[in-house]
């Protein structure tokens, strides 16, 4: 039977609360975002996010050693996975948005690609595993 070295993560929240003085809202976020001194920072371990797959190797502790494979999306961090995803939406919608009459002229083969993205969003959305594309065994 096949070994794999998986190794994991998880975020942890680290967070500081400071005040500070400026002529705006939006002034005050770019002096905290600036500000590089974290001294009094404090982890937040009741808000960690999800665990997620980060490395896979092929072999028994092989981590970086050993052959690196590819994570499946629905291992990933989920805010990437988002990212990675809205990329696909987006393009789709450019297609649509720009074709006469509202239907590209090969509409078959766009709207499978549609149907496609449509269904790994509705997955991601549910933190559910991608779905399985036609025709593939995987």
């Amino acid at each position: 039977m096949p070994t794999f070295t998986i190794e994991t993560t998880y975020r942890l929240p680290i967070y500081r609360q400071r005040s500070y003085e400026a002529e705006t809202l939006a002034a005050a976020c770019a002096l905290a975002i600036a500000d590089e001194g974290w001294d009094d920072e404090k982890s937040d371990v009741e808000t960690s996010g999800d665990t997620y797959v980060t490395g896979i190797w092929d072999g028994r502790d092989a981590a970086y050693r050993g052959r690196a494979l590819s994570i499946p999306s629905q291992f990933g961090e989920q805010v990437q996975r988002r990212a990675d995803h809205f990329e696909v939406l987006l393009g789709l919608l450019k297609v649509f948005a720009r074709a006469p009459d509202a239907e590209p002229a090969d509409g078959p083969f766009w709207r499978q690609r549609l149907d496609a993205a449509i269904a790994k969003g509705e997955a991601i959305l549910a933190d559910d595993p991608d779905p399985q594309a036609a025709g593939d065994a995987s």
